[in-house]
């Protein structure tokens, strides 16, 4: 009885030992919580516009070098083949995985596939725009940043171009500019701003249209071509407000519609006077795994 005793004893040690270690064991931060990283408001008139660095916005994925990892915005780890991140300094760096203008599915469909599809990602760029862990404000940032993506050394890692423009008339020139080469519009980064994760006036993201983000809450069956297939989609913005989106759909994604419970980024045209997106056309999924 007392060497049973003593083996029951023994083993409760063990586990409280190993108990102990898995606590104890360190966890990589990025591994449990979102990317920290800045995020765009809605660009609006009244802003010195000559404190502010402008960039194309890449229709793409963000992508955040954790020094380690490659992450979505999300936290989520993005399998990427080994060579694309080969050499990659422990520097932190913020960017966008992007496919080319008007290439978003690719982009999308490209860092989701598991295991990475070695021939998809060497139709990809990783465009930096940013260094979070850099001390000092952008304007300072921006030569480090260039430096470091000058060291990397690879193709396929772009330091995002950064111009100046002092009116209202030279940036909607420069937005016309890429809204017809296909871009999706511009970013403008105060110059003065430290790196800082979250919404501020420090970022700013200026399109063509308006678009905004709504969760997916039902699918309504379509009728005369599109009978078995998806008419239009029930979707819920934040504060509550429900609406359909009816436009903007392939033929795929009306067979094979985003599920109930999805984030779906559409653009419309300013808002009703009920307070719904005024001729909202679906636009995608929300980039995130």
């Amino acid at each position: 009885m007392r060497t049973s005793l003593h083996s029951a004893s023994a083993l409760r040690t063990r586990w409280i030992m190993l108990i102990a270690l898995f606590v104890a064991w360190p966890v990589h931060p990025a591994a449990l919580s979102p990317s920290p990283v800045m995020l765009a408001n809605v660009y609006h008139a009244g802003i010195t516009l000559g404190d502010y660095w402008i960039s194309e916005k890449y229709d793409g994925v963000r992508g955040y070098w954790d020094g380690v990892t490659l992450r979505t915005r999300s936290g989520a780890v993005i399998p990427v083949p080994a060579w694309f991140i080969a050499d990659w300094p422990e520097t932190p760096m913020d960017g966008e995985l992007w496919a080319g203008r008007g290439r978003f599915e690719q982009a999308s469909s490209t860092i989701r596939q598991q295991p990475a599809d070695e021939e998809a990602w060497r139709h990809m760029r990783y465009m930096v725009f940013d260094l979070p862990a850099q001390p000092g404000t952008f304007d300072q940032r921006l030569p480090a940043l260039q430096k470091l993506v000058a060291q990397i050394g690879q193709p396929w890692v772009q330091a995002v171009p950064q111009l100046k423009v002092a009116t209202e008339a030279e940036l909607k020139h420069r937005l016309d500019q890429v809204a017809q080469a296909g871009g999706e519009g511009l970013v403008l980064h105060r110059g003065a701003s430290h790196y800082r994760a979250g919404r501020s006036d420090d970022l700013l993201k200026l399109k063509p249209f308006d678009d905004a983000e709504a969760r997916v809450v039902g699918h309504m069956p379509g009728k005369g071509k599109y009978t078995g297939m998806l008419g239009s989609l029930l979707v819920e913005l934040p504060d509550g407000t429900r609406f359909r989106i009816g436009t903007g759909f392939s033929d795929e994604q009306r067979r094979h519609p985003p599920p109930v419970g999805s984030m779906v980024t559409f653009q419309h045209q300013g808002m009703t006077a009920g307070g719904k997106p005024r001729f909202a056309r679906f636009m995608r999924v929300r980039d995130e795994p």
